[in-house]
């Protein structure tokens, strides 16, 4: 064949008649079940910026012939877009990983067609007769000419080369004297495969059918300790109002307890008219400071602060101050009103009127909440009542509010959510919102579709042993893996839970091991549990006794006080171990006692594993085997390793599958282990932490 043959264009294939309303039916890839995706595509899924995000498909066409498979990907405002190829796995699975690099909406998807040169190569390794072998390369001159007319466009170096390569088939399989296993490692070349590879023909690609959304937020969205403080308790004297100046002096001891984020209450005017008096009585006594959800009062309103906390000022010296020791401060949301808040006046027909000529006030029987107005999110001024939330949160953000804790978001507008948290991240996309939602579980992750970046959980009501290992299994490997980002907490300001009454530390200490241990992401309503405050407010209350949502606290804020240096232990115990920083490796253990759970997490890169083990028995002494084979983290089964408890700093070494457990509750409910391996052909241990 001449030069000029292998230049000339292939005829066009004839168009199939007008008559038939299909797509190219030529375009003969296939490409289904693309992940992470979230309601096909309809929410983002959530990752973080710099991390490595993996993503899968199904691949393939008709017959033998070999896919080229590329993902896509690009982040909002961007003018072109990255691709990269995708590897196949097995069983047509293909996958690649990309980096969205900073913080941001992003989006991404797959390409694929059929490789004419790649299905090319494969057939011809299979080949063995000479004569079929200088066909092949015949056919393959043609691919590879073709190639080359592609690459003019772009890069005469590979457009010499591969026309060179062509014509050397092409004339040796002319040529008798040429052996066909000659002929066939020339046609194998892999250097000049890779080039004609950069220069395929893509008319008849598919591009799966949905651009998938991706939310890449800061790391601590996914991994973060959260420490609860009413500022107006953190003064020095009992029944002194605490400031914004008293609760910047208790900074050091949060932040050196390990926490980075402290969530305050809300810290706006609360509200004089229905004011709660102490347990929530209806009847507040003199001097009775209220509920600081019950927000507003002739002070001002949701962009104000309640005088006796300070000034603005005061408030963006705490955020410096926090920030400078590595705190991110939280700020509650909560979009209700007391009923002297101003809107009431100015705006009437963004609440609920009763016949009586009365607002109807918060519910959720048997609780009546007296003190607060819920928005009416049916309001004709709709449009207005949103831009007036949304510029609440633009205000505080304004002010150096990076965290949003959002009080009962599920009481409030699905469709708010969505618009004001995307307008808000659109603009900041550092920020994190916390939904505090104790509902129902589809309720629960239909807010974490809408954007919120972490939300509460069922942790508190977890307790035994199946309950915590179906419950967060389906956490860390359910079906909301790619968007919901558990919180959780074993105590709230609302929720004293019956096992924490008993006043039993044992129980204190191994509820925390188990939210720190169990979720990337924990916090805990400060001094009350640290103390460990236990009385309720009564029979079967998961209300405190004397609450601080009613009234003043006067706390012990020394360092060594109650359990702040088991507390302190376990923050850097999650800081530098990064297998508890993520929930995706959480993987339960078998023990053989009912009253010991066991689980294990490893880091991403698999270098750092912890195994946690809990007494859930606060009075007993429990013992048990554990199963754990070496091979599951990486070590032979001949050789011993060694599990450094990261609590006491005992250090056990273990053999084979089965290992033997015992802890006393009154000395140490849990153990958390780091897994120690020998260096190779040392009698030391290697520290992979």
């Amino acid at each position: 064949m001449s030069r000029s043959l292998l230049l000339q264009p292939t005829a066009a294939a004839p168009r199939p008649p007008a008559a038939i309303d299909a797509p190219d039916g030529r375009s003969r890839a296939v490409i289904d079940a693309v992940r992470p995706m979230v309601d096909g595509g309809r929410f983002a899924v959530k990752h973080v910026a710099g991390e490595s995000l993996r993503v899968t498909a199904h691949v393939f066409t008709d017959g033998h012939d070999a896919p080229r498979v590329m993902l896509q990907w690009w982040k909002d405002g961007d003018a072109g877009r990255h691709e990269l190829p995708m590897k196949l796995r097995y069983n047509d699975e293909w996958l690649a990983d990309f980096v969205p690099p900073i913080l941001g909406r992003y989006h991404y998807t797959v390409v694929a067609w059929v490789d004419a040169f790649e299905s090319w190569r494969h057939e011809l390794v299979r080949r063995v007769d000479g004569e079929d072998i200088r066909l092949a390369a015949r056919v393959g001159a043609l691919e590879i000419a073709a190639a080359a007319r592609r690459a003019d466009r772009a890069s005469g170096a590979d457009r010499d080369a591969l026309m060179a390569w062509a014509l050397a088939l092409e004339q040796g399989a002319a040529d008798p004297a040429t052996e066909a296993a000659a002929l066939k490692a020339l046609a194998l070349d892999e250097n000049l495969a890779a080039t004609a590879g950069r220069h395929p023909t893509r008319e008849l690609e598919t591009r799966f059918a949905v651009e998938l959304p991706l939310i890449a937020e800061r790391e601590r969205a996914r991994f973060s300790s959260w420490y609860e403080l009413f500022p107006r308790s953190a003064g020095n004297e009992p029944g002194g109002h605490g400031t914004f100046r008293d609760l910047e002096a208790r900074l050091p001891l949060v932040a050196s307890m390990g926490f980075d984020v402290l969530y305050l209450p809300p810290i706006h005017p609360i509200g004089r008219e229905q004011r709660k008096g102490r347990n929530n009585a209806l009847v507040p006594e003199p001097g009775d400071v209220g509920s600081p959800w019950a927000i507003g009062a002739a002070e001002g309103g949701h962009k104000s602060i309640l005088p006796e906390l300070g000034t603005p000022e005061d408030f963006r010296r705490l955020v410096a101050a926090a920030r400078a020791l590595g705190l991110d401060i939280a700020m509650d949301i909560a979009f209700q009103c007391a009923p002297d808040h101003p809107y009431v006046k100015a705006h009437p027909n963004w609440f609920r009127w009763r016949p009586d000529g009365s607002v109807q006030y918060a519910e959720n029987p048997p609780k009546k909440y007296q003190d607060i107005y819920p928005f009416n999110f049916e309001s004709e001024d709709w449009q207005g009542l949103w831009a007036e939330l949304k510029s609440v949160l633009d205000h505080w953000i304004a002010e150096g509010v990076t965290i949003f804790r959002v009080d009962n978001p599920h009481t409030k507008s699905f469709a708010f959510w969505e618009w004001a948290i995307a307008e808000c991240k659109r603009a900041h996309p550092e920020l994190i919102f916390l939904a505090e939602a104790f509902t129902r579980p589809k309720v629960m992750h239909r807010l974490a579709k809408l954007g919120f970046s972490q939300s509460y959980t069922y942790f508190t009501w977890r307790n035994t042993k199946e309950e915590l290992t179906g419950y967060f299994t389906e956490l860390s490997q359910g079906p909301g893996i790619d968007y919901f980002r558990p919180n959780v907490w074993p105590n709230t300001p609302d929720i004293l839970h019956a096992a924490l009454q008993t006043g039993e530390e044992p129980v204190f200490r191994s509820r925390l091991v188990l939210a720190a241990t169990l979720a990337a992401s924990y916090g805990i309503y400060g001094p009350p549990f640290e103390l460990v405050e236990h009385l309720p407010r009564g029979p079967a209350s998961e209300e405190y006794l004397d609450s601080e949502k009613y009234q003043l606290r006067h706390w012990d804020w020394g360092a060594d006080s109650g359990l702040r240096p088991f507390i302190a232990r376990i923050n850097r115990i999650r800081r530098d171990n990064p297998a508890l920083q993520w929930d995706r490796s959480l993987r339960f253990l078998e023990i053989d006692n009912d009253q010991l759970i066991a689980y294990m997490k490893t880091s991403a890169d698999g270098s750092n594993v912890v195994v946690t083990v809990v007494n859930l028995d606060p009075r007993n002494a429990q013992s048990g085997f554990l199963s754990l084979d070496p091979s599951e983290i990486d070590v032979p089964r001949d050789q011993p390793f060694q599990m450094h408890d990261l609590l006491t700093d005992q250090r056990f070494t273990w053999r084979d599958g089965r290992h033997y457990i015992l802890l006393e509750p009154h000395r140490m409910p849990a153990h958390v282990l780091a897994v120690r391996r020998r260096l190779r052909d040392e009698r030391d241990f290697d520290y992979y932490i």
